[in-house]
């Protein structure tokens, strides 16, 4: 069982790794071509191509001047401890084990509009670039078409090494559609987060975020293989909800 989730646009290279493993990720050159583009853009440029404040995109101008190979533990850092948005707090990485780290560099990739896929950890330097970025590249009009016959044949690889065929999305629509599923080689199952809100089970962003964090952290811990035992999932109040629920869509609910 092969899980995916999304990057965080919050990034933590303060903190000390709680590991020295590391890797590296597979698809470096194809980042490099990315990052030569964008170094020739000025701040302003930046900003209007990501639609963000002036600050970040000088913040994200000086990033990409200062990103460049090799990657080393002294230079970047692991993808799974570096990335701080709430998927990331609800993973809560630096409190794996070594072995369940190692569990993760099988079970879990991070898709991402600069790497591609990423395996927990991989070293990455400091970025923004969401897949949605309307950012051409030669022929591709988008980040989609940069990445998708690529992402596809990296999943294919990694699901086809753990046998279950199945993978997990936890991550959210805007990187999922970097997968072509016309090729994806897999049962696709797709876990939804609720809470109930004036009588009705609604979806939350902010706590399914998190929720996708703790799901996914719940199949590392307990080196889930198959899609029925996600129905396991009690963490933080969410239960299995057989009502809501229909095939490839297991659906969790928690009464606040």
């Amino acid at each position: 069982m092969l899980i995916v989730i999304s990057p965080a646009k919050l990034l933590d290279f303060e903190t000390k790794p709680t590991t020295q493993s590391f890797s590296i990720p597979e698809m470096l050159s194809e980042s490099e071509k990315l990052i030569i583009s964008l170094q020739k853009m000025s701040p302003k440029q930046i900003s209007k191509l990501m639609g963000i404040s002036d600050n970040l995109g000088e913040l994200n101008f000086q990033r990409f001047q200062n990103w460049n190979l090799p990657f080393t533990p002294e230079n970047a850092k692991q993808a799974v401890l570096a990335f701080n948005g709430e998927v990331f707090r609800g993973l809560n990485a630096t409190t794996l084990s070594e072995e369940q780290l190692q569990l993760s560099q099988t079970k879990l990739r991070i898709l991402s509009g600069l790497y591609g896929v990423l395996k927990p950890l991989d070293l990455i330097q400091p970025y923004r670039l969401e897949m949605g970025t309307k950012m051409k590249y030669r022929n591709s009009p988008n980040l989609y078409a940069f990445w998708q016959s690529l992402i596809v044949e990296k999943i294919n690889e990694a699901v086809a090494g753990l046998g279950s065929g199945v993978l997990v999305n936890l991550a959210s629509n805007e990187y999922f559609k970097s997968i072509d599923k016309r090729k994806l080689n897999a049962e696709i199952v797709t876990p939804e987060f609720k809470e109930l809100k004036n009588g009705n089970y609604k979806t939350v962003t902010v706590y399914a975020k998190k929720a996708r964090g703790l799901m996914t952290r719940f199949i590392i811990e307990n080196i889930i293989n198959d899609a029925e035992s996600l129905q396991a999932f009690d963490i933080e109040g969410y239960n299995f909800n057989p009502r809501l629920s229909k095939h490839g869509n297991p659906v969790f609910t928690r009464n606040h």
